[in-house]
């Protein structure tokens, strides 16, 4: 357990944290290493609707409120168990590869890393170092963190970082998520009776006034942002008859449209116009929203991460983070080490030079803020 983001990254690849089941091993892991660096540590726990324990942690090094907070997540994405070995992690020809390397276990060992460098008492604003669950599935750990976290809370930071992969190229703005699912409901029977009554044929009628919406819905102006590359919003739909075999009438057909909000754009109104045409139908309908997430490329915390990076200049990024959750109460920038194009991949990586250099970073944002 020394001070080696390489090891300490590889030691949590090795741990399987799958956002299905619980995180509990990779968090008794955290754990540990943390209170061995002298870190005050808080657990904070959940059962998920699968009734699996979720945990996050927050760690405080020094006192005092008005630091740096730095947030991370333990789980991870499947494995893809079946094209490569995913938990075995190793290091080759500079990269560090297995789940997590780069989203997020590598970030977060640049995080503890940095916080555990430090001396304490030459700390006069608290340094937090937050390892959240579920980020994968919608950000509830983080959620959890920002309302109940009294280490947090207590020393709230000024400066917030999530440290999720983006060539350490501080990000100032991200896009949101909303799914409308929509399930029509018929009647099975073999199709040799002619009885039943289709799910499909039912919803049908739905779908097509849905695909003759998503042309235009790319270039309609309310529902794009040109600070974002691309500036729509990945308008989408994806459609679930359960497996029913054609000499059978379909018992139930679920749709799920999705699209990602940004900053200033019209989605809610949008959400409720599709859930409204599904509610036409009878059909049973829920809907689920995140906000994209944006704070000014002037506010200190997106300068700052600028400043230690070479002046590089601020941008916006297509995917969601857990921004959106801690930005509730502490202004934040997202910036991290790796590439998000290997996150989520067979072959996942972390360039083991841009994992190192966060550390440096990082400990050059706690000297600035803390000390």
């Amino acid at each position: 357990m020394g001070l080696d983001a390489v090891g300490l990254t590889r030691d949590m690849v090795d741990i399987k944290s799958v956002s299905r089941w619980n995180n509990v091993a990779i968090s008794e892991y955290v754990e540990s290493w943390m209170k061995a660096k002298g870190f005050d540590v808080e657990w904070l726990e959940y059962t998920d609707e699968n009734g699996e324990r979720k945990v996050s942690l927050v760690g405080k090094k020094g006192e005092g409120a008005g630091g740096v907070g730095f947030f991370s997540h333990t789980d991870t994405v499947p494995g893809q168990e079946e094209d490569w070995d995913p938990y075995r992690s190793e290091v080759k020809e500079g990269r560090l590869y297995g789940r997590g390397s780069c989203d997020m276990k590598g970030p977060l060992a640049a995080t503890m890393i940095a916080a555990a460098a430090v001396d304490a008492s030459r700390l006069k604003k608290a340094v937090i170092v937050a390892a959240t669950a579920d980020e994968e599935l919608g950000g509830a750990g983080a959620q959890q963190v920002t309302d109940e976290s009294r280490l947090m809370n207590e020393a709230l930071p000024a400066y917030g970082i999530v440290a999720e992969p983006t060539m350490l190229t501080p990000v100032y703005a991200h896009k949101g998520g909303a799914t409308i699912t929509v399930t029509a409901n018929g009647h099975a029977a073999h199709t040799s009776t002619d009885l039943g009554v289709s799910a499909n044929f039912l919803i049908a009628p739905f779908l097509a006034e849905i695909a003759a919406m998503a042309k235009p819905i790319k270039t309609d102006p309310r529902y794009m942002n040109h600070e974002f590359n691309p500036p729509s919003n990945g308008f989408n739909m994806v459609i679930n008859d359960y497996g029913t075999r054609s000499n059978v009438f379909a018992a139930r057909s679920t749709a799920i449209i999705g699209f990602r909000p940004m900053p200033g754009d019209h989605s809610e109104a949008l959400l409720e116009e599709i859930a409204q045409r599904a509610k036409n139908y009878g059909f049973d309908v829920k809907t689920h929203i995140n906000q994209g997430y944006r704070i000014t490329p002037d506010a200190p915390v997106i300068q700052l991460a600028s400043r230690l990076t070479g002046d590089r200049k601020p941008e916006t990024v297509p995917y969601g983070t857990d921004a959106l959750r801690f930005a509730q109460k502490i202004p934040c920038v997202v910036f991290g080490p790796g590439s998000i194009t290997q996150a989520h991949t067979v072959g996942e990586y972390i360039d083991v030079s841009q994992l190192q250099q966060a550390v440096d970073v990082y400990t050059r944002m706690i000297e600035t803020v803390c000390m």
